[in-house]
């Protein structure tokens, strides 16, 4: 399923960044574990953050409305609130359709026949703790000058992902491109994102060669 994969691919982002990056990540399947869980727990706090954030929005959106209505005849106004609205409503579906999948996380864990999330992200982990230098090496040919060390630590594991879905998981390359790009609009600030686009593109390219 879709919505799994993808789900496992946030959780090895999270996982990674709770792992020491000092070039050496050696760690044994119990270490694994115990980030898996801590990837987890940030994973709903995140939700629960992005929950509030929203209360918030739609409260703020609400007392506009409600402040607009007293202004009758002040159509640019309404027009204000309406956009605020819009942008809210957007951002609450993307929330939304993140919660959709995460809430269900517990089900899926118990489900035995869904337990293949966790040994997925296990899988993506051991896979660049395992081929780390060769990874980054090959990375670091398609960055055009720049060098995978220099980005900042967010970027380096979203690309690190994307490669062990092309290289070592027989992931399409369009569809690990694309869940890359999901990984870097939600968890990399603009420039992060352009770059990650780029080196995507290259890496591509070579793969396809």
């Amino acid at each position: 399923m879709h919505n799994n994969k993808s789900l496992a691919r946030e959780l090895s982002l999270i996982s990674l960044g709770l792992i020491k990056d000092n070039g050496d990540f050696k760690l044994n399947k119990f270490q694994i574990e115990e980030i898996f869980e801590a990837a987890l727990d940030s994973m709903i706090d995140h939700c629960r953050d992005e929950l509030d954030n929203c209360e918030l929005d739609l409260e703020n959106a609400s007392q506009n409305i409600l402040e607009s209505e007293l202004k009758e005849g002040v159509s640019s106004s309404f027009e204000n609130v309406r956009e605020e609205l819009k942008k809210s409503l957007t951002k609450i579906e993307i929330i939304m359709n993140t919660l959709s999948v995460t809430l269900d996380f517990p089900k899926l864990i118990v489900s035995s026949g869904q337990i293949d999330i966790r040994e997925d992200v296990n899988k993506r982990i051991h896979k660049i703790i395992n081929n780390l230098t060769k990874i980054d090496s090959d990375i670091d040919q398609a960055m055009d000058g720049w060098r995978l060390k220099r980005l900042p630590r967010i970027d380096r594991d979203i690309l690190r992902l994307a490669y062990v879905d092309i290289n070592f998981l027989n992931t399409p390359v369009a569809v690990a491109c694309d869940e890359a790009v999901i990984l870097a609009n939600k968890y990399s600030d603009m420039q992060g994102r352009k770059f990650i686009n780029g080196v995507l593109r290259r890496l591509q390219t070579v793969k396809l060669q």
